[in-house]
């Protein structure tokens, strides 16, 4: 009960239905949801948590403006996805992988042991093998953690945290049908370039495959963008 409250809310407040600057009142909110007054007194504590709420003197619950938010929360993610902006949140979120994962791949190169580099190989053939097969589901599985891997693989805890975010917009890509159906065999070859790289210990190659892997991904989404140009539905 708690969590569709807040699920509702959260993505009313992301796509701009509770704008900014909106005061929320208490007990109209225990009528909409028919909830106790404790259900939405612990929804508005989360919400305050992410940074989407305040509590002003005199004036009462209030919604902040997106740059209070928590962007970097996977439920802020999902929620953002799931609104009017989703195509705004995955340009945002594949402009901050494109900065991020090239030099994760370059530090994994460094740091990698002979065992995770292993497993990074066989990941990006297990990756072939479902994108050749047409097997969507089990090719986004590979692809999320062959990612989350890389991440791992660079050593640093800053760039792991980023795991779940990387996490989220590969499956709200593919939830929201905002990916090819089946991939191109340059990014599966990419995704394998980027594996022997960093098996090799060679953080160039590891680095500039996966800066084309990020450029492939602009260029996938970039009609779809245009779309939403001429049907606003698609945004």
């Amino acid at each position: 009960m708690h969590g569709r409250v807040l699920d509702h809310l959260g993505t009313a407040i992301c796509g701009g239905e509770l704008a900014a600057g909106a005061v929320l009142n208490i007990d109209e909110l225990v009528d909409r949801y028919a909830v106790s007054r404790s259900v939405i007194r612990e929804v508005l504590r989360v919400l305050a948590s992410m940074g989407f709420i305040e509590t002003r003197r005199r004036v009462g619950v209030m919604i902040r403006s997106a740059d209070h938010w928590n962007v970097f929360d996977p439920q802020v993610i999902r929620w953002r996805l799931a609104s009017a902006g989703r195509i705004a949140q995955i340009r945002s979120i594949t402009e901050l992988r494109t900065a991020i994962e090239p030099h994760a791949a370059w530090l994994a190169a460094q740091r990698v042991d002979h065992d995770d580099a292993s497993e990074l190989v066989g990941l990006a053939a297990k990756m072939w093998a479902a994108g050749k097969a047409g097997d969507e589901e089990r090719f986004l599985r590979l692809d999320i953690e062959f990612h989350q891997r890389v991440l791992r693989a660079s050593g640093n805890e800053m760039f792991v945290k980023l795991q779940d975010l990387v996490a989220e917009v590969l499956i709200g890509r593919h939830h929201y049908h905002l990916m090819p159906h089946y991939p191109h065999e340059q990014a599966l070859q990419l995704h394998a370039e980027v594996a022997q790289g960093i098996q090799r210990h060679d953080g160039d190659s590891a680095r500039r495959a996966m800066v084309q892997i990020m450029e492939h991904a602009f260029e996938e989404m970039s009609s779809i963008w245009e779309q939403t140009l001429h049907d606003p539905h698609l945004a």
